[in-house]
């Protein structure tokens, strides 16, 4: 909820879910599998072939809903009796119109105050009396590609799992927009704003345009205008909301100590209940332009407290759905790593990759 500069440029909602996959498969204690466990046969098992797709751990469950909505769910023994919990919504600022800039995030914060089944602060105190923490265990994040809802929660106790699957389908398709709750948040919103009023955030919004050059991107930050968030009708915050918050843009991801099974029943009791959209507005790609010309962005800040020199290299955003795919990333992360450790401590260089489709 708390963290909103995090620079994507596409392809964020399947790095998500990559990830928490990932991490189920990396924590889970069961024996390590061989390669007939993963259906591999035994002249592949050492040398796959780089065209071959990336191969899916079979103790993923994956599937899609007739609305549209696609889940993932693997069962993982530890830690015991906990389950990671996500909703995540292909949908970040690069989409907001004209007058909703910073509502993306903004109905983001709204999630938590109130649904049509949990009125106004009842999600965020129900969470707190079984011991969850805002912050480490109940979070939100928006980017400008994404919208994504974390819980962590036990699983010794099924019907607080049943109320955990409910929440995260009351934040799909039942948030509440009372005028008083909002006004309240338009205050938390701005004190946010003002707290990253730095001189590395102010810095970085002057090189965002030569970044993001001739990009929508350039003029969707995450955090928006402040006059907007200020002044914006509910019902501006709510086009946003029926717009891009619809099933075939959403994907639930569960993680943890649990039956399988009856998770997926859960899930497809509760996210059936959404209505797939008949005509939806149509979910644009934004590219980042490429350019011949080197550009120079130079930024100043009275307040800066040192001397940066950063040379980006932009390229196309690059497929990672292949064997193949995954080696040329590992030899870029190798690349970085080791050019960065040949350079002399003070004065290092960092090297990044700026993705652009």
């Amino acid at each position: 909820m708390r963290r909103l500069f995090r620079n994507t440029v596409n392809g964020l909602f399947l790095t998500s879910l990559c990830a928490l996959l990932l991490i189920a498969s990396s924590c889970a204690t069961a024996p390590k599998q061989s390669s007939q466990d993963i259906n591999i046969p035994a002249t592949e098992a050492s040398t796959f072939e780089l065209n071959n797709p990336l191969p899916v751990d079979p103790a993923v469950r994956i599937g899609t809903l007739p609305n549209g909505l696609t889940y993932y769910i693997r069962e993982n023994s530890q830690p015991e009796n906990r389950a990671e919990l996500r909703l995540v919504v292909n949908a970040g600022s690069v989409l907001e119109d004209d007058d909703q800039q910073g509502l993306a995030h903004f109905l983001e914060h709204m999630a938590f105050n109130g649904t049509k089944n949990f009125k106004k602060q009842e999600i965020v105190n129900y969470l707190e009396s079984i011991g969850m923490r805002f912050g480490p265990d109940l979070n939100a994040y928006t980017t400008f590609d994404e919208t994504l809802y974390m819980l962590q929660m036990p699983t010794d106790s099924k019907k607080i799992l049943e109320t955990s699957i409910q929440i995260l389908e009351e934040w799909a398709h039942n948030i509440t927009f009372d005028e008083t709750e909002i006004d309240k948040e338009r205050g938390v919103i701005e004190e946010e704003w003002r707290l990253r009023r730095d001189a590395d955030t102010r810095m970085r919004e002057l090189q965002y345009p030569f970044l993001f050059y001739r990009s929508q991107y350039a003029r969707r930050i995450p955090i928006g205008k402040i006059d907007i968030i200020r002044s914006f009708k509910p019902a501006v915050l709510e086009r946003f909301y029926r717009d891009w918050y619809r099933p075939d843009l959403m994907a639930v991801v569960a993680v943890g100590d649990f039956d399988s099974a009856e998770i997926e029943a859960l899930i497809t009791n509760c996210f059936s209940r959404l209505e797939r959209v008949n005509s939806p507005r149509s979910h644009p790609i934004y590219p980042v332009p490429s350019h011949a010309e080197t550009l120079f962005a130079i930024a100043t800040d009275p307040e800066a407290t040192e001397s940066r020199v950063s040379i980006v290299t932009k390229h196309d955003l690059r497929p990672f759905s292949t064997v193949g795919n995954y080696r040329s990333r590992l030899v870029d992360t190798l690349f970085n790593r080791m050019l960065n450790r040949s350079n002399p401590s003070p004065g290092s260089v960092s090297t990044r990759n700026s993705s652009a489709s």
